[in-house]
Parts: structure tokens; sequence; C-alpha cells
């Protein structure tokens, strides 16, 4: 069996259930690529679809994915808690079975060249990907959002595109890159203010002097305040350890953690069933597991 590769692909959608789906679909009718799993967040106007392939199949599926969203998602009347640049907002590739983030790293670029040349879309190469140092940390990438970036790229302030041009229409940027596997988590206090989630977010981040390999942010979602994670290596910082460091942090606030949340797939050494429950993770069952998922298709 050859070479596997994941796509963990996000776009600016959250809202409108058919949008969703026409992009899931042009993903399913790519030969090669199988979809693993999709959802959306309201709050977020956000959805992450999984799906993994050979090298060629996984491009040929993100781009038709990328195409669908640059023509359905118009980033001038989009509005929601997480902060996006584009219709097509992140294509990230992760190494599976038999592939290195070599083969990722070269896919990105092979295909943001295409995506810059044939959608005419501003490419931005992320982490391992990345050509330019100013554009290798998604969130520098992504700081101010679709409008920022539209005044960046004509006063020629980076981030700067990679392909493509240096414009910006109603579909936005698209950032693609090759990364490590990593996990989306969401913790919900048991508050609506929007302040105690950022300041826990920034008590926990690695960027601030927090956890190592954390990312967080805070936000409001489902009329609650939510810590906003993702874990860009969990053998170095494992969902519990975060997990504590928030109720430890929110004790001292005054302020108790309502839930938590996986967003998309997970490792299967990442967290057990057991353990989901001590954490209060809402969502959590056996088909979250990335390795169930892909026996499924084998």
């Amino acid at each position: 069996m050859g070479p596997l590769i994941e796509c963990v692909a996000n776009f600016s959608e959250g809202r409108r259930g058919a949008v969703v789906e026409r992009i899931v679909n042009a993903i399913v009718r790519s030969p090669g690529a199988s979809v693993l799993g999709y959802e959306s967040d309201v709050d977020h106007n956000r959805a992450v679809v999984t799906f993994v392939g050979a090298p060629d199949s996984v491009a040929e599926a993100a781009f038709a994915a990328i195409a669908r969203a640059a023509e359905l998602i118009d980033l001038e009347q989009h509005s929601g808690q997480h902060p996006r640049i584009g219709a097509a907002d992140v294509i990230p590739f992760v190494p599976l079975r038999g592939a290195n983030m070599r083969d990722c790293i070269q896919l990105a670029r092979r295909l943001g060249a295409r995506v810059g040349a044939e959608l005419r879309l501003p490419v931005f190469l992320y982490e391992q990907a990345a050509l330019q140092a100013a554009n290798r940390n998604l969130a520098d990438i992504r700081r101010g959002g679709y409008e920022g970036l539209k005044r960046n790229i004509l006063t020629g302030a980076p981030p700067q595109p990679d392909f493509g041009p240096r414009k910006i229409d109603k579909a936005g940027g698209c950032v693609i890159g090759a990364r490590d596997l990593l996990i989306a988590f969401n913790v919900f206090l048991e508050t609506n203010d929007v302040a105690v989630a950022q300041r826990i977010a920034r008590h926990i981040r690695a960027s601030s002097g927090g956890l190592p390999h954390v990312k967080a942010l805070g936000l409001l979602a489902r009329g609650q305040a939510q810590v906003s994670m993702n874990l860009t290596n969990y053998r170095v910082t494992s969902i519990a350890r975060v997990v504590t460091a928030i109720d430890e942090e929110a004790q001292r606030l005054g302020v108790d953690i309502a839930s938590s949340q996986i967003i998309g797939l997970i490792p299967g050494d990442a967290l057990g069933e057991s353990a989901a429950e001590r954490l209060r993770v809402e969502n959590y069952s056996p088909a979250r597991i990335l390795e169930t998922q892909l026996a499924r298709i084998e």
C-alpha cells in the first residue's frame, strides 16, 4: 500500500449546511480521496473536513474543495468568532502511513502554486512548507483577519502571498502548509465573560510563556466563554495537562469548567474513554479516533 496523507481543511462556513455539503461533495467526488469526517460550528462560522488519500489524490481533492469554497463563500458577508482570512481558510497536509514531512511540503508547495495560478487566489505557505519566515506561524498570517489582510497586501506589509495575485477579492486568501498531527480542543467555562477565557488563553499558550506546544484563544461560543486551542504536540503537552492548567487558572478567577470538546479526529493514544469522562469531553466517541476511521476505509 502506498503513502497516505491526511488533509484537515478549514472552511469559513458553519451556518449554511447546503454550502458545507457542496464543498464536502467536491472532495467525495475526487477519485482516491476518502472523507473521514466533517463538522460545522455556527458560532465560529467554520467547517472542518478531514480526508485522506495518496498524495496526488489528496491534492486533487483539496484543489476541488478550494475552488468550490471560493465560488460559494463571500468573506465580505462573513462573520464569526474564529479568525479567518479566506473562504478556504487553512489547508494543512499531515504525513500518515508511509509518508513523511518532505512529501507534505512538496505537496503543499505544488498545490499552492496551482491555486495561485488557476484560481487566482493569494496563497500563503505556512509551517513546514513556509517559504517566508513571516508566514511560518498561522497566527501571524491571520492577525487582523480578512480585513487586515486586505490592508496589508495593499500597503506591502507582511504577510505577503507566496503565490497568486497581490490583491484580495471576496474569497480572500488561502493558507496551505505541512504540519504534524495536532489536536483541536475547546474548553467551555461556566461564564459568558469572554475576558476570562482570554486571560486563561494568555496564561496557557506557549507564545505567552505558558505550556509548550499550546496555541489558545479566548472566544464566545454557545453563549459561553470558550478557550479554543490547538495542541501541536500532544505527547509533550497532553490534553489532561491542558485541562488541569485551565481548571487551576479558572478556579483562581472564580470560574468552573463546564465541559470540553474535540474538534475533528484525534490519535488513539491521545485520549481514552475513561480520561474523556474525567475531563468532561462532551463529544467523545470511538468515531473520533483517527485510527478507527482509517480502519473503516481500508
